[in-house]
């Protein structure tokens, strides 16, 4: 395998199979206690955002972006980001996270936002968003809140819980309604 076999795609309906099995095998059956699985499953991602690493016909990594709320904020989250093991360490990964924030930006996505490692990500463009500011609806170390701000002042504008978007507006439906 050459890294110039790797080729990089949007995601499809036919990569979900091995994008599961890579999910599994990189954060195995605990992953679906997580904040941000809590989050996607409300809403699912946003597969036009999402991307793939494909040796031949493989997928090799992949990285999902959803759409989310805090607050008068929206953004992206970032995640899972997942490589095979024998993949690793050859900058796939961090390709796909270029890839992902620039079809944010494309998009018009005001910030992207993730839980990580600030060690990681950080050279990615990611900065640690103020303690407080957010939560998540399930435990998650504060530390590991990230983001990635395209419009200038984006990420102030994310406050109080973490919810996927499509759940923001039937919030504010509601509270229009109500």
């Amino acid at each position: 395998m050459s890294l110039a076999d790797v080729k990089y795609l949007p995601e499809t309906p036919a990569h979900d199979l091995q994008i599961e099995a890579i999910n599994d095998e990189a954060f195995g059956p605990g992953r679906f206690v997580l904040a941000a699985y809590k989050i996607r499953e409300a809403g699912g991602h946003q597969r036009s955002l999402s991307f793939v690493a494909v040796d031949g016909d493989t997928v090799v990594a992949s990285v999902r972006m959803t759409r989310i709320a805090a607050g008068a904020g929206r953004a992206l989250m970032l995640g899972p980001l997942a490589v095979r093991p024998a993949f690793k360490n050859l900058g796939i990964g961090r390709r796909l996270v270029a890839i992902s924030l620039e079809a944010a930006a494309k998009a018009g996505a005001p910030a992207v936002m993730l839980v990580g490692d600030e060690p990681y990500y950080g050279p990615l463009g990611f900065k640690r968003i103020p303690r407080g500011q957010i939560s998540m609806p399930r435990p998650v170390d504060l530390d590991r809140l990230l983001s990635h701000e395209i419009t200038p002042g984006a990420v102030a504008r994310l406050s109080g819980e973490v919810c996927h978007a499509d759940q923001a507006r039937v919030a504010d439906h509601i509270t229009v309604m109500g």
